[in-house]
């Protein structure tokens, strides 16, 4: 419980923190959203009186104030340039990008975890290395390039096969459940490859650190052959770390999948972004980039307590630094 209770309180702390270096740093930028709302043509009274009408003319601590009682009852404001609710619209692109990213973390694990089991369990020279090969090109190749040759290969219209579609998102969303998951298959197979290849080296990494460990040695010792021992003894004991790797890996999607779905032209929140820093509209901009911090430190604050309850020799510490103090 002490433990739970520090992390708690070390991550309402550094949300704390990122939200006045969001606030602060979106004030740093040139440009002004009352002007890009009156128009290039407005006279600097009605800039002004936006400007007085958003709150914009008010002190900075009272401005962070406001934005922060909002943000603890839920409001995330309402967009200066649509007229929309902040959060309304956060949900809906969010219905296309988390999925997304659901997608492309399970497409990485099929290819990483298997694949880095084996790079270990096989005896094998000619195998292990085309596993290593295909670890090293796949974690090479950038995920727009490989976007583009998906495109090339997959998509209808284009491809060669036209088997999925390249661009968009149906208009009713996952109402038509098929026509939106084909829609997320090429981007998700982009950012997955690329993740998975990265997954397989950690996983090849951990398994064969635990090959070499008392643990396998004893359980082969026990009548389990090399292949059995590694999978149910070294796998779990190289478990805490993956999870850390995998928890990293799916904070990483989050910023990467952005750039696939300007590249397949989902209505994501890459997209939504982009287009409200273009437009200045700070309001926006500012509790998109504030969730998408408090997602980071939600799932570090996820991962660390995985691998503290994964890892018995994290709590023993923990027991035996408490007797100490």
């Amino acid at each position: 419980m002490r433990f739970v209770a520090r992390r708690l309180l070390l991550f309402v702390a550094a949300l704390t923190g990122l939200s006045i270096l969001v606030f602060l740093a979106l004030r740093v930028l040139p440009g002004d959203v009352a002007a890009v709302m009156a128009g290039t043509n407005a006279t600097a009274a009605r800039i002004a009186a936006l400007r007085m009408e958003m709150g914009l003319d008010r002190p900075l601590p009272m401005q962070y104030a406001d934005w922060l009682t909002g943000l603890l009852h839920g409001d995330l404001g309402v967009s200066a340039i649509s007229g929309k609710s902040v959060a309304l619209q956060v949900g809906v692109r969010s219905a296309v990008t988390f999925p997304l990213i659901v997608l492309s973390l399970a497409i990485a694990l099929l290819i990483g975890l298997p694949l880095g089991c084996a790079a270990v369990i096989t005896r094998n020279r000619r195998w292990r290395g085309l596993l290593h090969v295909i670890a090293i090109i796949g974690g090479a190749v950038p995920a727009l390039w490989s976007g583009l040759l998906l495109i090339l290969l997959f998509s209808r219209g284009s491809g060669l096969l036209g088997l999925f579609p390249s661009q968009g998102f149906p208009n009713d969303g996952w109402a038509s459940p098929r026509r939106a998951l084909a829609s997320l298959v090429l981007p998700a197979l982009a950012t997955g490859i690329t993740a998975g290849a990265g997954i397989m080296r950690y996983t090849r990494a951990a398994l064969g650190d635990a090959a070499q460990s008392q643990a396998v040695s004893m359980a082969m010792a026990c009548g389990m052959t090399r292949k059995q021992a590694l999978l149910r003894v070294g796998l779990r004991l190289s478990l805490p770390q993956l999870v850390s790797v995998i928890g990293l890996t799916f904070a990483q999607m989050v910023t990467g999948v952005m750039v696939i779905e300007n590249l397949f032209a989902l209505p994501g929140l890459g997209a939504m972004l982009v287009t409200d820093v273009g437009n200045r509209d700070l309001i926006a901009v500012q509790s998109e980039l504030f969730l998408l911090t408090a997602f980071f430190l939600l799932l570090g604050l996820a991962v660390d307590m995985a691998h503290h309850a994964l890892d018995p020799r994290l709590k023993n510490a923990s027991t035996d630094l408490q007797e100490v103090l």
